[in-house]
């Protein structure tokens, strides 16, 4: 069973557990702008970093989307999403008040179908049923060549190292 902490507090993680080596899922989001449908994983010809956050209504979330929106400006070839489990009308107006425009943000509030296959889905706690946070490297041919489960909730990724991973 994988596991991240919240405050501290062990949180089991639902749904498919997906490791550096495996085939990256091909999941359909919607897109926050304009409620398109945006497909993540699979072999899609280019690398993929693939962001997920509990909710880009929390600070630590709104911090790591605008620093992966500077970032994600040096990077090319790469596709870069977030998602969440926000509703898609939340995203787009945090987006719009940030100006994130660099990265697809997108959200899962449908079926929650990234959230199972990827296994970043919180079980048994107070955040029970939004994700964890979360990063994957894919690379062209669809395969998952960096996760990072970050190993407490309320704390930041490692940008550096996710950066590298697609660079």
């Amino acid at each position: 069973m994988a596991t991240t902490k919240f405050k501290g507090q062990d949180v089991e993680l639902l749904g498919n557990e997906v490791n550096v080596g495996d085939k990256a899922p091909e999941v359909t989001v919607v897109n926050s702008d304009g409620l398109g449908d945006v497909v993540v994983g699979g072999a899609q010809g280019e690398k993929q970093l693939i962001i997920v956050v509990p909710s880009l209504d929390t600070g630590v979330c709104a911090t790591e989307t605008r620093n992966f929106n500077a970032r994600a400006a040096e990077l090319e070839g790469v596709k870069t999403t977030i998602v969440s489990l926000d509703l898609p009308f939340a995203s787009g107006r945090f987006c719009s008040a940030e100006g994130i425009d660099k990265l697809t943000v997108t959200s899962d509030f449908r079926n929650k179908d990234f959230a199972n296959a990827y296994g970043v889905l919180l079980g048994g706690s107070v955040l029970a049923g939004v994700t964890c946070r979360a990063i994957f490297a894919v690379d062209a041919d669809g395969v998952v060549t960096y996760k990072q489960i970050v190993p407490e909730i309320t704390e930041e990724p490692n940008y550096d190292e996710a950066i590298a991973a697609v660079a």
